[in-house]
C-alpha cells in the first residue's frame, strides 16, 4: 500500500475529483446491496405461495430501478476516477520528459535510451494503473467487503455471517507472505523490459551496420536471448502472481462449504428461513469479486511500486549544469576568452582532458582548432557549449563568465555543427528552420545556398518539401552536414562553431562554404575544428592541440614557418591531394 502514500501528493491536489469519484462509488455499492435482500424476500414469499402481481411489480420493479441507479452511479464513479488516473499519467510523463530536457551529457552517458524510453512508457502505465484501477479495486473490494458483510448479518444471521467471513483472513496471511516476492519479481521485470527496449532500439538505430558487416543472424540471436531472458522472468512473475487466485478460490469455497452445512442447519432449525439463505448466497456471490479483486489490486499495487520507484529515481538525479536563475538574459556577444587551467571529465577523474588553454577570440575573427584524435578540440568545443561546468578557470563572453548567462540566453547565441548531426524525419525546409520555424521559404532558401546545398534540394523529388526520413536516411553524409551548416547559418548565431562539419564534403565545395561564411560573418565569431588544414589555414589564429594543451598557435604561415605538427601534416595533406588529381586526371584520360 505504500505506493497510495508515495502519490499522496497527487491525490490532494485532485482530491475534489476523487473525493466525487469515491462518492458514487459509496452510493454504488449502497444500490447493490439491496437487490440481494429483495431476492429473498421474494424468496420467501414465493415459497409460502402468496405471491401476486402486485408483489411481481413490487419487487420487480425495485429490482430494476436499484439496477438502473448502480448503472448511473457506477458511470459516474468511473469517469471520475479514469480521468484523475489520466491526469497522473499526463503530470508523471511531463515531469519526466522536462527533466530529460534539462539533464546533461553525463546522464545521457549513463542512462540508455531504451530504458529512459522504458521509463517513459511501460513504468507511467504501470504507475497509471495505481491511480485507476487501483483505487477502484481497494476502495470497491473494502467497501463491498464491509456493506456485504453488514447486510449479511442484518438482513440473514449474524451468527452465519461471522462463521462464514472466518476463512477471509486466510487471504490476508496470503497476501502479507506473497507481497515481497511479488514486489521483487515485479522490479526484475521491469529492468528486463528496459533491457529488451533499449536492445530493440539499439538494433533498428543501426540496421545499416548489421547488414553491411552481415551480422543479421548474430544479432537475432542476441535479440531472441534477450527475449528468452525477459520471457522467464516474466514467468516467474505469473508462477507468484497466479498463487492468489487459486488461493481466493479455495477461500470462497470454505466459506460455501460453511453456508451450506450451518446455513442447512439454521434452516432446518427455522432459524432463519430459506430466502434468507438465498439472500445469504447472494450476498457470498458479492464477495467473489472483492477476492479476487484484492488479487488484482495487489499485481497492480506491487508492478506500480515498482515502476514508481524507477521512476523517482531517475527524476531524483540532478545536472550537473547549474542555471544561475538572476543570470543575464541579453543574448551572449562580444569576445570569446578561455582561460582553462585544468578539466577532467567526471567519468574519468585520473586523466586530465585539458590543461593550461588560454586564448582570446575577438568578435569577428575565426579560430582554427586542429590536432590528431583525442588531442582535445571537441572537449573545448563541449566546454564552450556548457556541457561541462566542473572545471578549473573560466570562459567567458563579452567580458562575462558563461555560467551568469541563462542558459537560454547563452546557447542561443551559438549556432554548432558537428561532424554527425541529427536530423529529424520532417522535411528538408523544417529541419534547416528547426531552431525557428517562423523562418520563411526565402530565409531557408539564403541559408542552403551559403551552405551550398541549395542546388543539391532543387535536384530532390519535392525540393525543400522533400521527406529526409529517419535521421536523414535518404540523404549523404555530405548532404547532412551541410544541411545542418544551412541549419546553424540561419539563425545567424553571434558563434558559430563547427566541429569537423566539413569532413564529408569535397575540396571545391570546402572552399565555397568557407568563402560564403567569410563574406557573411564580417562581425561575428567563428570556431573551426577541423583534421583538414585546408578549412582552418585562412582563420585569425590556428591552435595545434596534443594531450589536451596547445602546443603551436599562431596563422598559417606562421606555424609553416615553425616547421612543427601543423607543417608536417600540411605537407602530407597536400601530397595525397596532388596524387587524387593526378589519378583523377590519368582515369579522364583512359576515359
Amino acid at each position: 500500500m505504500s505506493i497510495f502514500s508515495k502519490l499522496m501528493w497527487f491525490f490532494k491536489a485532485n482530491k475534489r475529483l476523487y473525493i466525487l469519484g469515491l462518492s458514487f462509488l459509496l452510493l454504488t455499492e449502497i444500490s447493490q446491496m439491496v437487490s440481494p435482500a429483495l431476492i429473498g424476500r421474494f424468496t420467501d414469499i414465493l415459497v409460502a405461495r402468496e405471491v401476486t402481481s402486485q408483489n411481481l411489480l413490487i419487487y420487480g420493479g425495485g429490482i430494476l430501478l436499484f439496477s438502473i441507479l448502480m448503472y448511473g452511479f457506477r458511470y459516474a464513479w468511473i469517469t471520475h476516477i479514469f480521468q484523475g488516473s489520466a491526469l497522473l499519467e499526463r503530470t508523471l510523463r511531463q515531469q519526466l520528459f522536462d527533466h530529460y530536457m534539462q539533464m546533461d551529457t553525463t546522464f545521457y552517458q549513463r542512462r540508455r535510451t531504451g530504458d529512459l524510453m522504458a521509463h517513459a512508457t511501460n513504468d507511467l502505465s504501470a504507475i497509471q494503473r495505481v491511480a485507476s484501477g487501483g483505487v477502484l479495486m481497494l476502495v470497491d473490494s473494502i467497501v463491498i467487503i464491509i456493506f456485504t458483510v453488514i447486510s449479511m448479518a442484518f438482513v440473514v444471521d449474524w451468527r452465519l455471517t461471522l462463521i462464514g467471513v472466518l476463512p477471509l483472513p486466510l487471504l490476508a496471511w496470503g497476501v502479507r507472505y506473497l507481497s515481497p516476492k511479488i514486489r521483487r519479481a515485479f522490479t526484475a521485470s521491469q529492468e528486463a523490459f528496459s533491457r529488451l527496449s533499449n536492445k530493440s532500439q539499439e538494433s533498428i538505430a543501426g540496421i545499416k551496420a548489421i547488414k553491411t558487416l552481415g551480422q543479421e543472424q548474430q544479432d537475432v540471436a542476441s535479440f531472441t536471448s534477450e527475449v528468452q531472458n525477459t520471457i522467464a522472468i516474466n514467468k516467474k512473475v505469473a508462477r507468484i502472481d497466479s498463487m492468489f487466485g487459486p488461493m481466493a478460490t479455495l477461500v470462497m469455497t470454505i466459506s460455501y462449504v460453511v453456508m451450506v452445512t450451518y446455513g442447512g442447519s439454521l434452516v432446518t432449525n427455522q432459524t432463519i428461513t430459506i430466502g434468507q439463505l438465498v439472500s445469504f448466497s447472494t450476498y457470498l456471490g458479492l464477495l467473489v469479486w472483492p477476492m479476487f479483486g484484492l488479487g488484482q489490486l495487489f499485481n497492480v499495487l506491487e508492478r506500480g511500486n515498482a515502476s514508481y520507484m524507477r521512476v523517482q529515481e531517475i527524476l531524483a538525479e540532478k545536472s550537473a549544469i547549474i542555471e544561475d536563475e538572476s543570470g543575464r538574459e541579453t543574448l551572449a556577444h562580444g569576445d570569446v576568452t578561455i582561460n582553462i587551467d585544468e578539466f577532467k571529465y567526471p567519468d574519468d577523474e585520473t586523466t586530465t582532458a585539458l590543461s593550461d588553454v588560454h586564448l582570446t577570440v575577438k568578435a569577428g575573427e575565426t579560430l582554427g582548432l586542429v590536432g590528431r584524435v583525442g588531442a582535445g578540440k571537441t572537449t573545448l568545443i563541449k566546454l564552450l557549449l556548457r556541457q561541462f561546468d566542473d572545471y578549473q578557470g573560466n570562459i567567458t563572453v563579452g567580458g562575462f563568465d558563461i555560467k551568469q548567462y541563462k542558459l537560454k540566453a547563452y546557447l542561443k547565441a551559438i549556432g554548432y555543427v558537428a561532424q554527425e548531426n541529427f536530423l529529424f524525419s520532417t522535411t528538408v525546409l523544417d529541419n534547416i528552420r528547426f531552431a525557428d520555424l517562423t523562418k520563411t521559404r526565402e530565409e531557408v532558401e539564403a541559408a542552403a545556398k551559403k551552405a551550398a546545398f541549395h542546388d543539391d534540394v532543387l535536384g530532390f523529388p519535392a525540393g525543400y518539401e522533400t521527406e529526409v526520413g529517419e535521421h536523414g536516411v535518404s540523404l549523404s553524409g555530405g548532404q547532412k552536414q551541410r544541411l545542418a551548416i544551412a541549419r546553424a547559418l540561419i539563425v545567424d548565431p553571434e558563434i558559430l562553431i563547427l566541429d569537423d562539419a566539413l569532413s564529408a564534403v569535397d575540396a571545391r565545395t570546402e572552399k565555397q562554404i568557407l568563402g560564403a561564411l567569410k563574406a557573411e560573418r564580417q562581425d561575428k565569431t567563428t570556431i573551426i575544428a577541423a583534421h583538414r588544414i585546408s578549412s582552418v589555414m585562412n582563420a585569425d589564429e590556428i591552435i595545434v592541440f596534443d594531450d589536451g594543451q596547445i602546443k603551436e598557435r599562431g596563422t598559417h604561415a606562421e606555424l609553416l614557418a615553425l616547421n612543427g605538427w601543423y607543417a608536417h601534416m600540411y605537407a602530407q595533406q597536400q601530397l595525397a591531394t596532388q596524387l587524387d588529381e593526378q589519378l583523377s586526371a590519368k582515369e579522364e584520360n583512359n576515359a
